[in-house]
């Protein structure tokens, strides 16, 4: 991805790039990618009844991490509070997931890894926080 090289040219960041910020916006989009792909790959299992739950966790985490990406991608003007609530909010939305993912990991290697992209960007959007102020 190029979000540091994006991100550090930026004419309001003017060097300070925030190292675990850019993290959480990769693994953000990261997550978001996996988390549909394993939705769309629980649809197309013979048990798709036993997976809806996970389904759903995955389509709300892939919501909130794009979302999550985006606005910690913007550097113009500020948005604090918001911006620690979504990410908050991803933080939770990919424990979640990575919860709901992680029982399902044995019998399906999409979810393995779903669970493990879950586990990343929650670990990424904590780590940040304290880099939004």
């Amino acid at each position: 991805m190029q979000v540091r090289e994006m991100i550090s040219t930026h004419p309001d960041v003017k060097g300070n790039t925030a190292d675990a910020l850019l993290r959480c916006i990769e693994e953000c989009y990261s997550c978001a990618q996996t988390c549909t792909s394993c939705a769309d790959a629980c649809l197309a299992e013979e048990m798709v009844q036993q997976l809806r739950q996970c389904i759903r966790l995955n389509l709300d985490c892939a919501d909130i991490c794009a979302a999550t990406g985006s606005m910690a991608s913007r550097r113009t003007g500020s948005n604090v509070d918001v911006l620690r609530a979504a990410i908050q909010a991803c933080a939770e939305a990919c424990r979640a997931c990575g919860d709901e993912c992680q029982e399902h990991a044995e019998v399906h290697e999409h979810c393995r890894i779903c669970a493990e992209a879950c586990r990343a960007c929650e670990e990424a959007c904590r780590e940040a926080l304290p880099q939004v102020r």
